[in-house]
This record gives C-alpha cells, structure tokens and sequence, in this order.
C-alpha cells in the first residue's frame, strides 16, 4: 500500500513538479523556503487543490489522475493536523474528535466512544469536556492529533504541528508525537520549517525549492551532505562548490581550501562552524587553511555565539563567549580564521 505520488500544479507563475513515494509507516518531512511549493504539495495530497497534471494512488486507489479522475478531500482516507489547528470552538474535545468519525457516518454512540479512546491515548481523559479555549496549546494540540488519527487514515498530513507551542511545550509535545507516529501504521507527510522537527520526526527529508525537489535521503544523510545552500543553513554547516585537483579545492565563489580527502573534478565541500577558529593574527603552527576575513555580523546560536565573516570565501564560525571578550568581537574588525584540512568533507557535486 505505498503512496506513489507524481504531483504536478500549476498556479499563475509557479509550478509545482515533484514526484513522492511514502511507504506504509514511513515519516517523510517536506522542507523548503517559503515559496517552494510545500502547502501546495500539501494541497494537492489532501486534495484541497487538483492536480494540473500527474497521478495520485495509495495502493490501488487513485485519488486524483487528470483529467478523469479527482476524489474529492472528503471521499478521502486522510487524516490532517492543521498549524493552527483548527478545532470547533463550541464543541467539546470529545466532540472535536469525534467529528471526522460521524462525517464518516459512524453512530453518535460509537464515535464518541472511539473519540474517548483517543482521547485516552494521548492522554487527554480528563479534558473530554473542555472546549478548546479552556485547553493549553500542547493540550489542542492533542486533541487535532487523536481527531485526525481516530478515522485510521490511510494518509496523515502534518502542517507545521508543532509551530504555535511555546519552546517547552514543544519539547513534550513533539517526544509525545513521535511515539503516537511510531504506532502509525500509515503514511505520513510532515511540513515543516523547523530542522529538528524533521529530524526528530522524519525517516526521509524531501527538500523543495522552487517546486522541484533538490535533495531527499534519510536525516543524516541530508545533514552530512547538503547539497544547496538552504540545506546547509538549515543543517548548520558551511558549504561550498568547487573543482577538487587532489586535496585542494578551488572554490566557485573565489579562494581555494585544502581538504584531507583527494578527489578529481566537481565537488561540494562542507564543515560545522564550530570547525573554524578566529586569530587576530596569522596562525602558525599544524598545516591548516588560514584566509583573512572582516565581521560582518554577531548574534547567539543556541548556546554559541555566531559570527559572521566576510573572505575568500565568507564563512560562518561558532564561538564561546570567552572567545567573543577575549578578542573584542565586533562588526568591522579584521581577524584570520583558520580550518584544519581533517575538519572538512567533500562529496561529488
């Protein structure tokens, strides 16, 4: 029963032409820009939007394959978590989940007994009555999760589910998430913009830029070897293109690196910015790359401090505190970085 998706949709200017393969149980995240056809893809799965061209099947079901066929979003086996949840404010949570079941013509009866189930699963059975104003957002949260989930979709669609919670909430929340699409014998697609949702959450990141996808493999994969610039924002790590005549690269963008692993012709070359060391001086001592630079920017990264830098080639380091008062770090000051060689890694471009 894999979902075997080849989505084409063209609205005005943009157009969206990906191919997606989830499998039965399989977490697959779809990441880009704003603008890369995410929602649209999204869209189109759960047949908000039809498809201009293409062909949507779950196993033998084909939901949409113009011109002939489109089922329309109700007549489908899917299960959706909006960003903002989207529950009836004059229905209860019990109601709330219930919902899907009786659009699906269960008995008042038995969909609410289904609907406090669920309830229970998510550990919700105190709050059955509680109308969505009286919940906390993890808590509504919950409630879209059990609505969309007590139908036993044969698709789940998950639209930025953890975006509205506060930092601490959505630590809980998204532990509690990944055990409940664990037990999930469906597919499920995630949007998301936040990385470590879709590493947390995901066996495959598809990343979408300008409505093609330019990169998918499993979490680790994607964030060892990023290969465009929004992944590599997106995973952490300076990356580069270039020509690799054994171990030194000349980069497109000016400047050349030495790395520690021979190679021959077009590669990308990536390291962490914690990799990269500021000297107020040229730094002598191990072979090591060295270029001057300027500050260009300071701000805090998690528990670092992230600077800046422009060079040949521009490149982004992590810092401690001590670092930034011990060398007076400020936009305009001129410094040296220096890489070590066994800090990179190169992969064909």
């Amino acid at each position: 029963m894999t979902l075997e998706a080849e989505l084409r949709v063209t609205r005005g200017q943009f157009g969206l032409d990906i191919q997606l393969s989830v499998a039965p149980g399989e977490v697959v995240a779809l990441l880009g820009p704003n603008g890369a056809g995410k929602t649209t893809a999204l869209r189109a799965l759960a047949g908000l939007t039809p498809l201009t061209a293409g062909a949507l099947r779950v196993g033998e079901k084909t939901w949409d394959a113009p011109p002939k066929v489109f089922v329309p979003a109700a007549h489908r086996e899917v299960g959706v978590v909006f960003q903002d949840y989207l529950l009836f404010g004059h229905l209860s949570a019990l109601d709330n989940v219930a919902f899907g079941l009786r659009a699906r013509g269960h008995r008042r009866a038995s969909a609410r007994a289904r609907a406090a189930e669920w309830l229970e699963r998510v550990g919700l059975s105190a709050q059955l009555d509680a109308k969505p104003r009286a919940l906390s957002g993890g808590q509504a949260q919950r409630v879209a999760l059990a609505r969309a989930m007590a139908t036993d979709p044969a698709l789940l669609l998950l639209d930025e589910p953890l975006a509205a919670l506060d930092a601490s909430t959505r630590l809980r929340v998204r532990s509690d998430l990944a055990h409940h699409l664990t037990d999930y014998h469906g597919h499920t697609v995630l949007v998301t913009h936040d990385p470590l949702d879709a590493m947390v959450l995901a066996d495959r990141l598809v990343i979408l830029e300008n409505g093609v996808v330019v990169q998918e493999g499993s979490p680790g994969e994607v964030a060892r070897r990023p290969r465009s610039d929004y992944v590599a924002n997106l995973v952490g790590l300076n990356l580069y293109r270039g020509v690799a005549r054994g171990t030194t690269v000349v980069l497109d963008t000016g400047g050349s690196l030495t790395v520690a692993e021979p190679g021959d012709g077009p590669v990308h070359i990536a390291f962490a910015p914690a990799a990269v060391s500021l000297h107020p001086d040229h730094p002598t001592g191990s072979p090591r790359n060295a270029w001057p630079v300027t500050i260009t920017g300071i701000e805090q990264h998690a528990h670092t401090i992230r600077v800046r830098l422009d060079g040949t080639p521009p490149v982004l380091a992590d810092v401690t505190p001590a670092t930034v008062a011990d060398l007076r770090l400020h936009p305009g000051l001129r410094l040296w970085v220096a890489l070590k060689a066994t800090e990179t890694h190169t992969y064909p471009a």
